[in-house]
């Protein structure tokens, strides 16, 4: 299994945070590893096809994602967490690295098991947005500053440019504040560092789980039997 840490302390140093527009670049490098894969973690439709050869349909395949892929985002959460209060400053944007690869990845492949391109820029501007939740996007379209859910973006028949700027801010501000939260609500278990792990192996499985639900709810089937394109409830 690939070590979450480094995967994060690469992706994290090929985007430096210092940089203008770098929560694009960093959001933008982070679904490409998710989506592409490389050696050490196979991309997300490596792992779509893995599940639905091992789980025979759609829907099962699914399931087997988003329950993989959560307890992958636990164990990585458990790795960046690990130290108590030594790795509070040096752990938090590694695990923001790893969540959002991990969650990203799952969201891909359920996108690409439901029929969608995945080299399509709207597809990945859906995938990123998935990220946020459903009461955040909800909250976001509702004020205009989304011009609506993933399924609306992943099927308009075309995204504002400046629109990518905008879903990576609003991921990164999010994953931030779910970070910070877990922080403080673990903050005296920290003191224990083995407790502190347990804190952001329960919260980040806890959250890639809800992404999963969100992204099977979203990402609608559009695969194709005949000529005739078959919707999924």
């Amino acid at each position: 299994m690939p070590d979450p840490d480094q995967i994060g302390k690469s992706i994290i140093s090929a985007a430096p945070v210092s940089a203008p527009n770098a929560a694009g670049r960093l959001l933008r490098r982070i679904l490409e590893f998710a989506i592409d894969g490389a050696e050490q973690l196979p991309g997300a439709r490596s792992a779509a096809g893995r599940q639905l050869e091992k789980k025979g349909g759609v829907e099962d395949a699914i399931d087997g994602l988003i329950n993989n892929h959560a307890a992958l985002s636990g164990t990585q959460g458990f790795v960046t967490n690990l130290g108590g209060f030594v790795t509070l400053v040096v752990g938090a944007p590694t695990n923001l690295a790893g969540v959002a690869l991990i969650q990203s990845r799952m969201v891909a492949a359920i996108a690409h098991l439901r029929g969608y391109d995945l080299d399509d820029s709207r597809v990945r501007h859906a995938v990123l947005t998935t990220l946020l939740g459903k009461r955040i996007v909800d909250d976001l379209v509702e004020k205009g500053e989304l011009p609506g859910s993933p399924l609306v973006l992943a099927t308009a028949p075309g995204i504002d440019r400046n629109l990518e700027q905008v879903i990576a801010q609003r991921v990164m501000t999010s994953l931030l504040t779910t970070i910070g939260g877990k922080q403080a609500i673990g903050l005296v278990a920290r003191a224990i560092p083995v407790i502190g792990g347990g804190v952001g192996a329960a919260t980040d499985s806890w959250n890639t789980l809800a992404v999963g639900r969100y992204a099977r709810e979203q990402f609608i089937s559009r695969r194709r039997l005949g000529n005739t394109v078959v919707r999924e409830q």
